[in-house]
C-alpha cells in the first residue's frame, strides 16, 4: 500500500482528495493537515510514503513545511498549485518537492502522479519545466553548483532533463537504449547528490549547463 498524507488548509478539497486516494486500489489515506505546522507534525509520525502539499496555507506555508519534511525525512513531497502561483515552482523545487500537479488535474492522471512520486521518480512536466525557465530568467544568480566528475555524455543528458524531455525521448535524441539513459540517470543523482530528477534540472541551471532562454 502507497500511504498518502493530504495537506490543505480548504476542507471541501481535503475532503475529495481522500476519497478519491482511498478509492484508488493500493492507496491508502493515512491523515490530513490543514495547515503546514500539522503537516511536518503528521508527516513525522505516519511517515507517510507521499505527501499532497498545498503551498499555500496558514500557520506555515507549503514551502517551509516541503523544506522540514524533506529534510528530517525519506518522505516525498508532490505539490499542488493553480497557474497563479508560478513563482512558487523554484522555491519548492529548492525544498525538496519532488513534483508538481494543478489542482485542475484529471482524477486518473493526480493517482497516476502519486505512484510516481511514490515510487522513486520526480513529476516534473515539460509545461512545469518551461515556468521553471522562466523562474530562473527572472531571479539573480544562486548558488553555483559544480560538475565535477561528470562526464560528457552525463552532461548530455543532464542538459536534455533540464530541457524537459522524459527518458525516452532523451534516448532517441542520443541514440541510447532506456537502460543506459537510466543508468547515466543514476549517476547524475548520486555525483550531484540529488533526490530526484526535479533537482537535477536546478543543478543544470546552478552549474551553468543550460541557461534560461
Amino acid at each position: 500500500m502507497t500511504r498518502v498524507l493530504i495537506a490543505d488548509d480548504q476542507a471541501l478539497l481535503r475532503g475529495s482528495f481522500r476519497v478519491l486516494v482511498d478509492s484508488a486500489p493500493g492507496l491508502t489515506v493515512v491523515g490530513e493537515a490543514s495547515d503546514g505546522v500539522e503537516a511536518v507534525a503528521l508527516t513525522r509520525r505516519e511517515q507517510p510514503d507521499v505527501v499532497l502539499m498545498d503551498v499555500r496555507m496558514p500557520e506555515m506555508d507549503g514551502i517551509e513545511a516541503t523544506r522540514r519534511i524533506c529534510a528530517e525525512t525519506g518522505v516525498r513531497v508532490l505539490m499542488l498549485t493553480t497557474f497563479d502561483l508560478d513563482e512558487y515552482v523554484y522555491a519548492a523545487l529548492r525544498a525538496g518537492a519532488s513534483g508538481f500537479l494543478l489542482k485542475d488535474t484529471r482524477p486518473a492522471d493526480l493517482l497516476a502522479a502519486i505512484e510516481v512520486i511514490a515510487h522513486g521518480d520526480a513529476l516534473l512536466a515539460p509545461s512545469v519545466t518551461r515556468r521553471l525557465v522562466s523562474e530562473f530568467a527572472r531571479l539573480p544568480p544562486g548558488p553555483v553548483t559544480r560538475l565535477d566528475g561528470v562526464t560528457a555524455r552525463e552532461q548530455e543528458v543532464l542538459t536534455l532533463i533540464a530541457r524537459g524531455l522524459s527518458n525516452d525521448e532523451i534516448a532517441e535524441r542520443l541514440h541510447l537504449g532506456i537502460a543506459t539513459v537510466k543508468t547515466h540517470i543514476g549517476r547524475l543523482l548520486h555525483k550531484l547528490a540529488a533526490r530526484d530528477r526535479a533537482q537535477l534540472v536546478i543543478a543544470a541551471y546552478e552549474s551553468g549547463l543550460v541557461r534560461a532562454g
